[in-house]
C-alpha cells in the first residue's frame, strides 16, 4: 500500500457539488492499494499512521502524532499512487490492485485507524472526487509497506 499523509489545518471532499467529508486538524491520507497488499499491511499502515510524529509540540519540534493532539483523518482513496509513468506518456496502472480488492483493503485500513481511536472522514471510492487541503507546513509524508 501507498499513502501520501499530509498534515493540515483542514481538509474537505466533495463529490457531484455535495461535501461528503470534512475534518478539522489532522491528516490527509491518499491511499493506493497494490496488486499485492494484504489486510497484514493495511493493519500496519494504519498504526504508522495513528503514531508518526509530525504534529509540533510546545517548543515547535515535530513530537506529536494525531492520536495526541486528538486530531482526525480524511482517507482518500487514489489508484494514481500506483501508476508508472517511466515509459511513454500515459500511466499504466497495472501494478494496482483491481477496484474490488482495493476497495476492501481500503475499507480494512479506515476499520484500523478507528480501532487506533482516530475519527475518519472519508471520499467515495471509485468517484470523481475534489479535495480541498489546507497543507499545514507543509508536512507531507509517503509510505509504502513494500519498503
Amino acid at each position: 500500500m501507498r499513502a501520501v499523509i499530509q498534515r493540515v489545518r483542514s481538509a474537505s471532499v466533495t463529490v457531484d457539488e455535495e461535501v461528503v467529508g470534512s475534518i478539522g486538524r489532522g491528516l490527509v491520507v491518499l491511499l493506493g492499494v497494490g496488486l499485492n497488499d494484504t489486510e497484514r499491511e493495511a493493519a500496519w499502515l494504519a498504526e504508522k499512521t495513528a503514531n508518526l510524529r509530525i504534529f509540533e509540540d510546545d517548543e515547535g519540534k515535530m513530537n506529536l502524532s494525531v492520536l495526541d493532539i486528538r486530531g482526525q483523518a480524511l482517507v482518500v482513496s487514489q489508484f494514481t499512487l500506483y501508476g508508472n509513468a517511466r515509459k511513454g506518456r500515459r500511466p499504466s496502472f497495472t501494478d494496482a490492485a483491481p477496484p474490488e480488492k482495493a476497495d476492501d483493503l481500503y475499507r480494512r485500513y479506515i476499520e484500523c485507524l478507528e480501532k487506533e481511536r482516530i475519527g475518519v472522514q472519508t471520499g467515495w471510492f471509485r468517484a470523481k472526487m475534489l479535495v480541498s487541503i489546507e497543507n499545514d507546513g507543509p508536512v507531507t509524508l509517503i509510505l509504502d509497506t513494500a519498503e
